[in-house]
């Protein structure tokens, strides 16, 4: 017990979800054919959060993230506003174009990185790439997994959802611009100019600390001493070129890297298919030229606990009755009430559950003819998930991530305006459905 006690709060959450679950199954509560389900359908997605994981750890390590973080940091020119335009557009496009997982693992590491080199705090670039994740997935089958369900459900081709949901995308995106910019990125909220911004040893309890991990020698995302460079209130000094330490490693991590990029986009082949065979290579290379940094723990333990708890637990609720609860819910309206009404259902779900496990629930509830309402349901599961840290996969990738680099968020403060940005932009987003349509 003294063991569980000790533990992060996220693996006593996770080790608690898939007992949970497994006794739903050992006392019938969840039929074993249904649980059996249940696990083929998310194999594929345990494969890629192994797989990916150790990429994109392995990629740090080979100072992949630091080089585009410098160059991010450079193209800024030292203007906070033009550096925050950039991080906007980069996460943004990220994500429609990849998917917000893909964005999660790959992007928060640049982002933590970047901190280092303008002399800010982590926080704000933290939270522009789990809610840009988040926020930004509506637009293209391939952004989310719950765009690909919805498209197949309403018979959308890929253009044809991108022509149903750009309004609610630009809504989504603009809202998640202001509330970033307000909360996390205006002046006095950046931590600009403090000693340290954006190292370890920086002390500001509401900024976070980027790269504790990074700040021991040779870690992801570590800070070279002239590579933070505060400047004055609305500017930055922009940093010199990183060069890293190992060129070959470097170089395999980073092919690794755009192998999988191109693996999904132009081969289409599965997400676990690509983040496996680019792993194996960064691990083939880090085995050649730095055995000592594969460990067991370069494994996500807890999200591989996580998972399969949560669905077995929420798939539980689905056969005792959540169904009908949501159908009622939900209702049948289609018009702007009923649009509301399955936005909200979707949302509130998902930072009660999980957004996934919450759009296939809630997909089963909304009337087979009302199209608009089931794209209502995924703006909430899509763009709400932003309160609590189980609410999407990409915020558990994000938070898994921001963990391994000593970035900690307040969880009240990453709640408080969560829940600000979830209400408005989902709002936005099914007022521009409502009038597109």
């Amino acid at each position: 017990m003294r063991v569980f006690l000790r533990l992060h709060v996220l693996d006593r959450v996770a080790i608690g979800l898939l007992a949970t679950g497994l006794l739903c199954v050992a006392t019938g509560l969840l039929p074993t054919g249904s649980a059996a389900d249940a696990m083929t359908r998310i194999a594929p997605l345990l494969a890629f959060l192994g797989t990916v994981i150790v990429l994109a750890e392995l990629t740090s390590r080979a100072e992949v993230f630091d080089v585009v973080a410098a160059r991010m940091a450079r193209a800024g020119r030292g203007s906070y506003a033009a550096l925050f335009l950039l991080c906007v557009a980069f996460a943004s496009v990220t994500t429609i174009a990849l998917n917000l997982d893909t964005t999660a693992v790959l992007l928060t590491p640049v982002m933590l990185a970047l901190a280092s080199r303008v002399g800010i705090a982590a926080v704000p670039l933290a939270m522009t790439t789990v809610w840009l994740a988040n926020t930004a997935s509506l637009l293209l089958p391939v952004s989310n997994l719950t765009n690909l369900l919805a498209a197949d459900r309403v018979a959308l081709s890929p253009l044809g959802l991108a022509g149903r949901m750009w309004a609610p995308q630009l809504a989504a995106v603009g809202v998640t611009m202001a509330c970033l910019w307000v909360f996390y990125w205006r002046r006095g909220r950046r931590g600009d100019g403090l000693p340290g911004a954006g190292r370890a040893e920086a002390s500001d309890a509401d900024a976070g600390v980027p790269g504790r991990a990074g700040a021991r020698s040779g870690g992801p995302g570590a800070a070279r001493a002239d590579d933070v460079r505060t400047g004055g209130a609305d500017r930055y000094a922009p940093p010199e070129v990183h060069r890293p330490a190992d060129p070959v490693l470097f170089r395999a991590c980073g092919l690794a890297c755009a192998g999988f990029l191109l693996a999904i986009l132009v081969a289409d082949v599965e997400l676990w298919i690509a983040s496996a065979t680019a792993a194996a290579v960064a691990v083939a290379a880090f085995a050649a030229r730095r055995r000592s940094v594969l460990r067991l723990s370069l494994v996500p333990w807890r999200l591989l606990v996580m998972v399969p708890g949560m669905f077995l637990v929420v798939e539980t609720v689905n056969a005792n009755g959540l169904h009908d609860l949501l159908a009622a819910a939900v209702g049948h309206d289609s018009g702007l009430w009923g649009l509301f009404r399955a936005a909200a259902v979707g949302g509130g779900l998902s930072n009660v559950l999980n957004n996934l496990p919450v759009y296939l629930a809630g997909e089963a509830a909304v009337p087979l003819g009302n199209h608009d309402q089931l794209l209502a349901l995924l703006i909430g599961t899509n763009v709400g998930p932003v309160v609590t840290p189980w609410a999407s996969l990409a915020t558990l990738l994000w938070y898994e991530r921001c963990h391994a680099y000593g970035v900690r968020v307040p969880v009240a403060r990453l709640m408080g305006t969560g829940a600000v940005l979830a209400v408005a932009a989902v709002t936005a987003s099914v007022v521009a459905l409502a009038l597109t349509g």
